[in-house]
C-alpha cells in the first residue's frame, strides 16, 4: 500500500454529530477528542511522517461565544493530549488577534514530545488569507522566496487530505501545501471517527495516479 508522507484531517461534523445526539452542538467538540488520538496512533502505526489537523478558522470566531469558547478549549486540549505522546508538536495560527488562545502560544516554535518522531500541526484561529498576505507575487519571486514568506512555511506539501462530515470542500485549508493533495472524503461526522475510515482513505490513495502535475 501507497503510504501518503503527510495526512492533513477536516475534522468536521462536531455539531451536526451533537444535535443528531440530542445535546447541544456545543457539545460535539469534546467528543471529537478521542478520535483525533486514534487517528494519530493509526498514522503512527503506518508510518505517516506528518500529520496536520485543521482545529479552527479565524471566520468560525463569528459563532456565538458558547460555541467559539467550547471548540476553543477541545483545541486546548488536543494538543495537550498529544504533547503526552511521542511527537513534534506545532501550532499555526493569527497570535496577534485575542481568538489565539494563550494556552498555546508555547506550542507556536515547534517542540518535541517523548521519543520524537511524526511531525503533527495544528491550525488554531487559522485564515487563509493571514496566511498567503504577505506574499508578493511578481516574476522575479522565485519559488522558495513565495514559500518562505507564508506563515505556515514550516508545514510541508500535504499528499493526502481526508474531511470527515459529508461537505465537499477545502473550507480555507492550507492552500499553498494543498495545490497537489488528492482529497478523500467520509460521509460520518468527526466524533464517529472509525479506524475503517482511516484505512478506507489508504487504500483509495494507493490507488490514485500521483504525478504532482507532471
Amino acid at each position: 500500500m501507497q503510504i501518503p508522507e503527510h495526512i492533513g484531517v477536516i475534522p468536521d461534523g462536531n455539531r451536526r454529530w451533537a444535535q443528531s445526539q440530542g445535546l447541544n452542538k456545543e457539545d460535539g467538540y469534546s467528543y471529537g477528542l478521542k478520535p483525533g488520538l486514534e487517528l494519530f496512533k493509526l498514522c503512527q502505526k503506518v508510518g505517516v511522517k506528518e500529520l496536520t489537523y485543521y482545529g479552527f478558522t479565524m471566520d468560525n470566531t463569528k459563532r456565538r461565544n458558547v460555541q467559539t469558547e467550547a471548540f476553543t478549549q477541545a483545541c486546548i486540549d488536543a494538543v495537550k493530549m498529544l504533547a503526552q505522546e511521542d511527537a513534534s508538536l506545532l501550532v499555526v495560527g493569527n497570535t496577534e488577534s485575542p481568538k489565539f488562545p494563550d494556552e498555546l502560544l508555547p506550542y507556536t516554535t515547534r517542540k518535541t514530545f517523548g521519543q520524537g518522531g511524526m511531525k503533527v500541526n495544528f491550525l488554531v484561529n487559522y485564515g487563509w488569507h493571514w496566511d498567503l498576505g504577505s506574499l508578493r507575487q511578481s516574476e522575479k519571486s522565485s519559488k522558495k522566496a513565495l514559500i518562505n514568506s507564508l506563515k505556515s512555511k514550516d508545514i510541508s506539501r500535504i499528499d493526502l487530505i481526508i474531511r470527515w462530515g459529508k461537505r465537499r470542500r477545502l473550507s480555507g485549508f492550507l492552500p499553498a501545501q494543498s495545490v497537489y493533495s488528492d482529497f478523500y472524503i467520509v460521509d460520518e461526522y468527526w466524533p464517529s471517527f472509525k479506524a475503517e475510515h482511516f484505512y478506507a482513505a489508504l487504500d483509495w490513495y494507493s490507488k490514485q495516479d500521483i504525478t504532482l502535475g507532471g
